[in-house]
């Protein structure tokens, strides 16, 4: 039971990094691959900030929050300009450079060695040391995750953002400062998904660079397509999909060396079946009144 709680936690943990990469490219049309890393700022902050100074994991939030915004705010104002496959190595480049920094800055985040023993959060005398515990505290974070991403979506800057995707000269030409528009969700998804890291790093209670690769970013990349770019639900069911899936291989007593592989064969083999027959995702977007298609 605990086993099944605990994949409860990391659907719930994934849904909010798939939610948050769906913002930018399900909803303006800026395929980033640079999500991993902003999930690892998020969970090395919660890490350092948890193990070397004592900090309440609630406290970490805002502080992982704030260096992720920054940072995507210096990364989009200059990667932004560039467009289609040129944004995209842009993104590639500092995916692989805070790879580097995770693993070489061996003095802040101890390499490959990564960061031990992190505690899991505790607030007004309640630890969430306990599985069940764990995994409401990130179905809330998923639901306040999808509260945001909704009001985005819903509101007259998603649609902004929606023409943006669309049409972005036309957009420009109707007197919408595009740039603004696209650096300023880039900072809300990348701000989001240091939640996630954090989360993930008080349920793993470990953390190093390997788990922030642009595999990783490629893996998010494949919820969002399975579940549905452009609709937020799907990317939480993308999320189950695609965790719940190849867990199920525990089950069968699969070794380790097996399982690993066959989980890549069976994430390319979804990716390739769902471009061929369903490249709209599990839940297809939605289109509001009054948004042209």
């Amino acid at each position: 039971m605990n086993y099944l709680v605990y994949v409860l936690s990391l659907v719930a943990i994934y849904a909010i990094l798939t939610v948050s990469l769906n913002l930018v490219v399900g909803y303006t049309g800026i395929l980033s691959v640079a999500h991993a890393a902003f999930m690892g700022i998020g969970a090395y902050t919660a890490a350092l900030l948890l193990t070397e100074w004592g900090f309440n994991f609630f406290l970490t939030l805002p502080v992982g929050l704030a260096i992720s915004g920054l940072v995507a705010a210096g990364l989009a104002a200059s990667t932004l300009r560039l467009r289609g496959d040129y944004y995209i190595i842009g993104s590639f480049g500092f995916q692989v450079i805070m790879y580097n920094v995770f693993l070489n800055w061996i003095a802040l985040t101890k390499g490959p060695f990564g960061i031990r023993n992190i505690p899991r959060p505790r607030a007004f005398g309640i630890a969430f040391a306990d599985p069940a515990r764990y995994a409401l505290l990130t179905i809330v974070f998923l639901a306040a995750t999808l509260w945001v991403a909704r009001r985005v979506a819903e509101s007259p800057y998603g649609k902004v953002l929606r023409a943006i995707r669309e049409d972005e000269a036309g957009a420009a030409s109707i007197g919408k400062n595009v740039r603004r528009y696209k650096i300023s969700i880039f900072v809300v998804s990348s701000m989001l998904a240091s939640v996630g890291g954090a989360l993930y790093a008080g349920l793993i209670s470990y953390v190093d660079p390997f788990a922030f690769t642009i595999n990783e970013s490629i893996f998010l990349q494949a919820l969002v397509i399975v579940g549905g770019a452009g609709n937020v639900y799907g990317s939480v069911v993308g999320a189950a999909v695609l965790i719940t899936l190849p867990e199920m291989l525990r089950f069968f007593d699969v070794p380790t060396t097996v399982a690993s592989p066959i989980r890549e064969i069976l994430y390319g083999s979804l990716m390739i079946l769902f471009l061929r027959f369903r490249p709209k995702g599990l839940l297809p977007e939605r289109i509001s009144p009054g948004v042209a298609r």
